[in-house]
């Protein structure tokens, strides 16, 4: 298939490109492969069928021709300030991120953000109808298009649609709180398959379906009025295994990551937080409760430090903005009252990095640190388990992020329980090796097992098996 064409047997639907837009040192402008798990997930998928990217660029450029990096076939999306204002930064990320992660912070709801959502998954299933091919599979991916289905489903009703939540989703008393709950619903019902993180997930939405919409629903299928069934199930996504192993397998690496321990001075642990700097991630109460350690005595900044890589994030929303200014200031504060001259408590970057630096990082450290407040699953878990191919390491991980569902292992806390989780810190860091081997030893293999070919074929083989039409006599959906 040439990029210009417009017959893809498969199309993936994100709201970004997997590819950033770059100023290079001459000025001129370039792509590069955008860090995160879900473009590793889905590129060799995209690779094997020859399919198409659409999604959106970042920033408010020109009209962008359909191109091809490094093999890829993409398709860009403009959005205009507006756009990004509305459908971006206001429902996406104002409505939607806060009420999905359990009301961490407080969800706003503005018809202006609703009309900006419409209006942007409208244009990405007016795209996506003229690019896929007769009988083609569509997979549309996460929070930001939730509905597209429906609207593609309208525009071509010949094709396979599935649709990804990577985030989690809520249960019925706070989704109920979104004024366009059963238009959400109803555009996600547009898919074939609904996949989610974690079961519990899927039955909220199954849920939520028969008592929003009123279709008929049996376990994890819903009956739809025009025969359709629409199944949801859980989908755990993963990582990249084997190329992670292989990284941390490299000798320029693992030198590497000699390098960091001699720059940190040596201690005789390293404790590592890497997040995307936003509310849901519990870094705050992670540092105060390392914080205390120190101060308890319990630990002592000659022995250990803690690196915090806090990747920026949404700088222009005023409440990341803030979380920003706090961060700073704790760490500020930890290392002004907790360290020493080159013995600081904490080791704080802000910034992003590249993935055989994030690799040496998980050489490099004892014991990772993962304690969100909500994750739909959090990759960093599991991409330092794989980093870990000595079984040695510790892993100390949030009872709510969905790794947990599959990494029994690590040492589970409550992140808004700070003493459990000082208590799970200290004993992960006095741990025997061989009691850490033997955790991590199981971690490895369930990650090895269920890596991200695994998660993406399960789907897609799911996709493909969705019964046909169904013959059951179904009542039309209520109208409250």
């Amino acid at each position: 298939m040439r990029v210009g064409d417009v017959q893809a047997d498969l199309v993936i639907v994100a709201n970004r490109l997997p590819v950033d837009r770059v100023e290079m040192p001459d000025g001129t402008k370039a792509w590069r492969r955008s860090p995160g798990g879900l473009v590793s997930a889905l590129e060799p998928v995209l690779r094997a069928n020859d399919g198409v990217w659409i999604g959106w660029p970042g920033g408010t450029d020109e009209d962008l021709e359909p191109f091809e990096d490094d093999g890829l076939h993409l398709l860009p999306m403009t959005m205009s300030a507006q756009d990004i204002e509305e459908h971006y930064e206001g429902f996406s990320n104002g409505t939607l991120w806060p009420l999905y992660h359990d009301v961490v912070a407080k969800p706003e709801f503005h018809r202006e953000w609703w009309d900006g959502y419409q209006r942007v998954n409208k244009r990405f299933a007016e795209k996506c109808a003229e690019v896929a091919a007769k009988g083609a599979t569509v997979w549309v991916q996460d929070y930001q298009l939730q509905l597209v289905p429906q609207m593609l489903r309208e525009l071509r009703p010949d094709l396979r649609i599935g649709f990804y939540l990577h985030i989690p989703f809520p249960p019925a008393e706070l989704f109920q709180q979104v004024p366009w709950r059963r238009q959400l619903l109803e555009g996600l019902l547009g898919a074939d398959l609904v996949g989610f993180q974690l079961p519990q997930a899927a039955q909220n939405f199954v849920r939520l379906v028969r008592q929003r919409v009123g279709h008929k629903t049996h376990r994890d299928l819903v009956y739809l009025p025009d025969g359709r069934t629409v199944h949801a199930a859980a989908f755990p996504i993963s990582i990249d295994f084997v190329g992670f192993d292989e990284m941390a397998h490299d000798e320029s690496i693992n030198q590497r990551a000699k390098e960091i321990r001699q720059q940190l001075g040596d201690p005789k642990k390293i404790m590592l937080g890497v997040d995307r700097l936003d509310y849901t991630k519990g870094i705050y109460a992670r540092l105060r409760a390392f914080g205390e350690l120190l101060r308890d005595t319990k630990l002592d900044v000659e022995d250990v430090i803690f690196v915090q890589v806090a990747v920026p994030s949404r700088e222009r929303v005023e409440q990341y903005r803030k979380l920003r200014d706090d961060i700073d200031r704790l760490v500020g504060r930890l290392n002004g009252d907790l360290g020493r001259i080159g013995r600081p408590a904490i080791s704080y970057l802000h910034t992003s990095l590249p993935r055989a630096e994030m690799a040496a990082l998980y050489r490099a450290a004892d014991i990772m640190v993962v304690t969100p407040y909500r994750d739909g699953m959090n990759l960093v878990a599991k991409e330092y388990v794989a980093c870990r191919y000595e079984d040695d390491g510790a892993l100390v991980l949030s009872e709510f992020a969905g790794a947990a569902e599959e990494l029994r292992q690590a040492w589970l806390v409550n992140p808004y329980d700070i003493n459990g989780m000082k208590a799970a810190l200290l004993e992960a860091y006095e741990a025997e090796p061989k009691e850490r081997t033997r955790r991590m030893k199981a971690m490895r293999k369930q990650v090895a097992t269920r890596d991200v070919r695994h998660w993406a074929d399960t789907f897609l083989e799911e996709l493909a098996a969705v019964p046909g039409k169904h013959k059951k006599s179904v009542l039309p959906p209520n109208s409250h």
